[in-house]
């Protein structure tokens, strides 16, 4: 799957699955999100997308007239759930999928922000699928940690994604919503599946997704070692500690590496391995005598 394939036009990917590039590309969303159309005669969408008219028309025009059986979100970021009540409109196809989510604290990444207007006709719990198509089933994996209500939907050996895995960057994870600890939990939900590929909702599709999720569980366990290293020589702030663990880092992305930086913090503060020092320090936790 090309990474940069043109928005608006529908790509074959694997059997019975299509990407519809939206519009939308920023430092978080890459090339802009991935909506995936699944089945051949009766089809569901998986992350319809942002509010952008345009890509709800292209959606509908990849049908060509074929039944939509369910508009599926992986969780209420605005680059993947807005459009579901546009296409909801153009189709009748009920919204299956995450549990609403809204937060007055939308955290340093403006573009994800929640989608307060989100109503979903039927959540999934873990496990639920949703059956088309003369007997396919899409099912729900629950992966908490990017956002409390996010999912993953399975289609035989190909997991979609959302926001969880991603094949281009690292996920964000950024309190009070985003949680390091369910994150890497369901990091090791995963790590026990035997997936064949991961469609994202961002980036090219993971050919080796055992691999890659072996790898970043290493890497936010190496995270976690930084920031107790760097703890360890002094308190510290947060913004302290993201200026000694990315150097160089795009500006843009400083705040959600603070965010992120603040999860394992939080996570370690939960284990008793850290807590609050003076003013906004953070300090490691002294054992008991």
């Amino acid at each position: 799957m090309a990474a940069d394939a043109p928005s608006g036009y529908p790509e074959p990917v694997d059997t019975a699955v299509h990407r519809l590039l939206a519009r939308n590309p920023s430092p978080f969303t890459y090339t802009g999100t991935q909506t995936y159309l699944v089945g051949e005669e009766e089809l569901v969408v998986i992350d319809p997308g942002p509010d952008l008219p345009e890509h709800v028309t292209a959606i509908v025009a990849a049908l060509g007239g074929r039944r939509l059986a369910a508009i599926a979100c992986t969780h209420t970021h605005r680059d993947h759930s807005p459009a579901s009540r546009a296409l909801k409109e153009a189709t009748g196809a009920p919204i299956i999928g995450c549990a609403a989510l809204s937060l007055d604290s939308v955290g340093p990444r403006a573009d994800a922000s929640f989608d307060g207007d989100y109503l979903p006709d039927r959540v999934l719990a873990d496990g639920d699928a949703i059956e088309f198509d003369g007997g396919k089933r899409l099912v729900a994996v629950a992966t908490p940690g990017h956002t409390s209500n996010h999912l993953c939907f399975a289609f035989g050996d190909a997991l979609f994604t959302g926001d969880h895995v991603m094949g281009w960057s690292t996920t964000v994870v950024v309190p009070p919503d985003g949680e390091m600890g369910a994150y890497m939990t369901s990091l090791e939900t995963l790590r026990r599946r035997d997936d064949r590929i991961y469609y994202p909702a961002h980036g090219p599709a993971v050919t080796r997704p055992a691999q890659l999720v072996r790898g970043m569980i290493g890497h936010r366990m190496q995270r976690e070692r930084q920031v107790l290293k760097l703890l360890g020589e002094r308190d510290r702030r947060v913004e302290e500690i993201v200026a000694a663990a990315y150097p160089g880092l795009d500006p843009r992305l400083v705040p959600a590496a603070g965010g992120s930086v603040t999860a394992h913090l939080l996570d370690l503060e939960r284990r008793g391995m850290v807590e609050t020092g003076e003013g906004e320090t953070w300090t490691i936790r002294n054992p008991p005598a």
